[in-house]
């Protein structure tokens, strides 16, 4: 039986609660993983700021799990027709040329409705409205293969990640993702298009590539990957999301994508981080990536060293299988099935 319904205040405007007792993580039950938790985590990490400072005026595609972790997945990008007054939208135009209405987060009372929704996961574009087609972020994902594991993209993090952003003269901003992988941040000028920040995204992956005695790659197939950690530089593309700061995720213990300092990485395991654990750590030593804003770069230095790899003959590299083919791409075959290789 369905449990009645409730009205939130979110920032003095009302955002309806439905079906509150409906467990979401089944793992965590009735004590600390219900709707009523995740709503009021979201309603804490929205209020305090720090989630909407990840979101604000960015357009946000939701990852939807209406019966819980354990049910069907909806990957929603276009924000319901029928919605309150207060959720705005934002156009924007995927790579296939399509445009779309997706939701544009102005304020907590947003958040909170799309976790009613059953929203676990916020996925926010690198991109402000209503200039969507200059990123104002780079993003560098760094995603454990087979055979790795969150330390093994902690160390190449610390090890290599932070001496390569350093030596460039750029301010990173570490986060776990909430599983095995960790995400890095730069707040870059928004001048350029999608395709030049993936280049010089290109360009600072393949840099950590050569100085990470193998532990690294940027093979775009998994054939060539090895046990390494991936830097998955088409993170940078039109239309490709990564999950937000303070977003929570559909592991079974309710894992966050969680802000650290350099400083914290050194010992941070990702699993301490959860819904029940993230309000309390914001509320001790505040959003790490609150500062991102006092550095914001250029890209000039990186498009040099694309300019450079180019020059040696490193050239582009493959963009994902729904992507239209690219001007300079190379051929979009998986290796083993290439005839001219062969």
């Amino acid at each position: 039986m369905a449990s009645p319904a409730e009205e939130l205040d979110v920032d003095g405007i009302a955002v309806r609660l439905s079906n509150p007792d409906k467990v979401y993580y089944p793992r965590l039950g009735a004590d600390g993983g219900t709707k009523r938790h995740l709503v009021e985590y979201y309603r804490a990490v929205a209020t305090e700021g720090a989630l909407l400072r990840a979101l604000y005026d960015r357009p946000t595609h939701l990852q939807r799990f209406p019966d819980g972790v354990e049910g069907e997945e909806i990957y929603q990008k276009r924000v319901p027709a029928k919605r309150p007054d207060h959720v705005a939208s934002c156009q924007v135009t995927f790579p296939s040329g399509r445009t779309a209405d997706v939701l544009r987060v102005r304020g907590a009372a947003d958040i909170v409705w799309a976790a009613n929704l059953g929203s676990i996961t916020f996925h926010p574009w690198a991109v402000r409205c209503p200039d969507v087609d200059h990123p104002d972020e780079l993003r560098l994902d760094l995603d454990p293969q087979p055979g790795t594991d969150f330390g093994d993209a902690r160390s190449l993090a610390l090890d290599v990640v932070r001496p390569v952003l350093d030596e460039l003269g750029l301010v990173g901003f570490p986060k776990t993702s909430g599983g095995r992988g960790l995400h890095v941040y730069l707040r870059i000028e928004p001048r350029w298009d999608f395709v030049t920040v993936r280049r010089a995204g290109i360009a600072l992956a393949r840099e950590v590539e050569r100085r990470s005695a193998g532990r690294a790659t940027t093979a775009w197939w998994k054939e060539e990957r090895g046990e390494r950690i991936f830097l998955d530089y088409n993170q940078n593309n039109r239309d490709k999301t990564i999950a937000s700061a303070y977003s929570a995720r559909k592991t079974p213990i309710a894992t966050v994508s969680t802000p650290v300092t350099w400083d914290e990485l050194a010992d941070t395991d990702p699993d301490d981080f959860t819904i029940a654990t993230v309000p309390a750590l914001l509320a001790r030593r505040g959003d790490p990536m609150a500062a991102m804003d006092r550095h914001v770069h250029g890209l000039d230095d990186l498009l040099e060293r694309a300019d450079r790899d180019a020059a040696a003959g490193l050239g582009d590299l493959p963009y994902p299988p729904n992507y239209p083919k690219m001007p300079g791409e190379p051929k979009r075959v998986q290796p083993s099935r290439d005839r001219d290789r062969k």
